[in-house]
């Protein structure tokens, strides 16, 4: 039986099932086993639970996750052209890798596996940040469900989930985040390292989801008081959320809020007293 550090380079594994990159599912492959090394590295001990990797393309990572001694691999791929260049490392690693065909944003990630469970992917550009919000709902039904996530994203994006309040990123994606995980922005890869090279840099990104959110809210009502409050940022808030509280500026003077305040000057505690003041309206 052929063993892991046996198999072919990826390059020569594109080649012989006709990878080529495609744009619609968001691809860019990661081939570079120092780069994919680190990112495994970089989720902690993989000898426990399951690792599930999204969009996994000809398996630079998921190698990478295997030599790092993970346990048990569950790869959720679409592309039907990558699962059979995958079948070769299924076959070496020794029943310890899952290939899963389907849609990522229709898979239930918190009963994928056995836990403890962690996501590790170089996420597909395309859908990287539906995919994030999914399972930030996965973890508000069930705190416990992930132990952590190592995601790729553009740089863009990732600046975004970490931004703190002030900063011109900061916005909806960083309260939603930020409220249910302690994140921290890793380390950048240059487009350079990658099969097509993509016309942004990209960013690893760790999120680890806390013991309880940081103040109470529901999270659908945060979406919606987010989305209202950073969809109109230049907007002062008293006009910007006028679409859910028609007295928007007397909402926000009980709350100890200025009216005249813009977005990106509250901070996730602040978000969530308004989310929790819409729920009780």
């Amino acid at each position: 039986m052929t063993e892991l550090r046996d198999l072919p380079p990826l390059r020569e594994v594109i080649a012989r099932h006709g990878l080529a990159a495609r744009k619609s599912l968001g691809q860019n492959f990661l081939l570079d086993p120092n780069l994919t090394g680190r990112i495994a590295r970089s989720a902690g001990d993989l000898s426990t639970g399951s690792i599930i990797e999204i969009g996994p393309g000809p398996g630079g990572l998921t190698r990478s996750l295997l030599l790092a001694g993970a346990r048990h691999v569950i790869a959720v791929e679409k592309d039907l052209r990558c699962l059979e260049a995958l079948e070769e490392t299924r076959c070496a690693s020794n029943g310890r890798l899952e290939l899963l065909s389907g849609d990522a944003l229709k898979v239930p990630i918190d009963t994928l596996g056995q836990a403890p469970r962690k996501i590790v992917a170089n996420l597909p550009y395309n859908i990287a940040t539906p995919l994030l919000i999914s399972w930030l709902h996965a973890i508000d039904r069930s705190p416990h469900c992930l132990e952590n996530m190592i995601l790729m994203f553009q740089k863009e994006v990732a600046q975004r989930i970490t931004a703190p309040p002030g900063n011109k990123a900061y916005g909806r994606l960083s309260v939603l985040s930020q409220w249910l995980c302690e994140t921290e922005l890793l380390f950048d890869i240059a487009p350079g390292a990658f099969t097509p090279p993509p016309k942004v840099t990209s960013s690893v990104v760790r999120l680890i989801p806390r013991e309880k959110p940081r103040a109470e809210a529901h999270l659908e009502v945060l979406e919606k008081v987010t989305a209202a409050a950073f969809g109109q940022r230049r907007k002062m808030l008293r006009q910007s959320l006028k679409g859910l509280f028609p007295n928007a500026a007397e909402v926000l003077g009980d709350l100890g809020l200025k009216e005249t305040a813009r977005a990106e000057e509250l901070d996730i505690e602040d978000f969530c007293a308004l989310a929790q003041r819409l729920s009780n309206d």
